[in-house]
């Protein structure tokens, strides 16, 4: 997977602007707060429909404007892709190749794409959602019928939980049932699909921790909720949790199980890594972890996702610096940092100096 080229216009801090990329590693420099983010932000916008910063869409609107307007020229190992996106304070209209897609869904797959910034310490250091939202932006871009499953989940998810609080004890326990056949459906194809993805992304993500710590310390991940093997069997231990919680989700007037509560667990030397690691144990297990999507991406998809590093080179030691660049390789990447200089190590790549939303040419200052 490789983006051959990014136009931005109103987007963020930019008023107009082209960026050209290579296949390697391409480097955005530049001081603090002038566009370097944004445009990495919006690459990933492209993959994903999603934004890592903005919840709301005119968010991405530089200000004054009405719109903003991004669109990459992409290649995969399928043929070429080009992916627009004309953005509203209110709405969007996403189109690929020219044609206007109805669902995310239908955009997911076309670029993968692979964020990191300092902000990923919070896969490691916050609550469980945060380790649920990796697992879905993952697994959606590798599987429609995840992220499908997701929405209708989701969806079914807040209707029981709107019954859950009605006062009429009768209507509840009678129409419960209903609703959880439904869900349980759904829950099992997510709860499936993330046991296979943590499955293969613990010994991945246990390699590269042990490449980036010389060995030094041992990284273990894991479902903190084990599941039966087939989606049929995961059904039938799902509509049975359920059933037999009627009383206590009625009390609390929310669902209290199901893999919208689910985690996933990391072990740092043994310990709980959000509770007894450092910050620097967490920026490594999670860059590891997000090394590890690569690999796991390169196997089901053909080819590797574009990998975004947003500033992460200035929060790691020289040496895991060093060991970072280095096992980069054949993935596209697009890196951004102050000084291009402190980062290369010799290795040839494309850079881009960025000044207040702008690319600074060779003879400009």
């Amino acid at each position: 997977m490789k983006i051959k080229n990014l136009y931005l216009k109103n987007f963020r801090n930019y008023r107009e602007e082209t960026f050209t990329f290579e296949g390697g590693l391409n480097v955005l420099y530049g001081r603090n707060a002038q566009g370097k983010t944004n445009c990495a932000e919006a690459v990933f916008y492209l993959c994903t429909g999603t934004s890592p910063r903005a919840r709301k869409e005119k968010q991405l609107i530089r200000t004054g404007e009405a719109a903003a307007f991004v669109r990459a020229d992409a290649e995969s190992r399928f043929g070429t892709v080009r992916i627009e996106a004309d953005i509203y304070e209110n709405r969007r209209e996403i189109r690929v190749n020219g044609m206007k897609i109805g669902k995310n869904a239908d955009l997911l797959g076309n670029i993968n794409g692979v964020f990191f910034s300092p902000a990923e310490l919070r896969l490691v250091q916050d609550g469980p959602d945060e380790r649920r939202r990796f697992l879905n932006v993952s697994i959606s871009q590798l599987s429609k019928s995840y992220y499908t499953a997701l929405i209708r989940y989701n969806k079914i998810l807040e209707q029981r939980n709107a019954l859950l609080k009605n006062r009429d004890l009768g209507t509840v326990f009678e129409t419960l049932p209903v609703w959880d056949a439904q869900l349980c459906r759904y829950a099992a194809e997510i709860a499936e699909k993330r046991q296979d993805f943590i499955r293969e992304l613990a010994p991945l993500a246990s390699e590269m921790h042990a490449y980036l710590t010389d060995g030094a310390e041992k990284l273990d991940v894991s479902s903190e909720k084990k599941y039966p093997q087939t989606k049929e069997e995961i059904e039938k231990k799902l509509s049975e949790e359920f059933a037999g919680n009627y009383e206590r989700d009625v009390r609390l007037g929310f669902t209290a199980s199901g893999p919208h509560r689910d985690d996933l667990k990391i072990l740092i030397g043994g310990e709980e890594a959000r509770v007894f690691g450092s910050q620097g144990q967490a920026r490594t297990a999670a860059l590891s972890l997000k090394l590890a999507e690569l690999e796991i991406f390169k196997k089901h998809a053909g080819e590797y996702p574009v990998l975004i590093l947003d500033d992460v080179l200035s929060e790691l030691d020289l040496p895991r610096r060093r060991k970072l660049v280095a096992r980069l390789g054949e993935v596209q990447t697009l890196l951004t940092c102050t000084h291009a200089e402190k980062v290369l190590f010799g290795k040839a790549v494309n850079k881009i100096r960025i000044a207040d939303g702008k690319i600074k040419r060779q003879t400009e200052k």
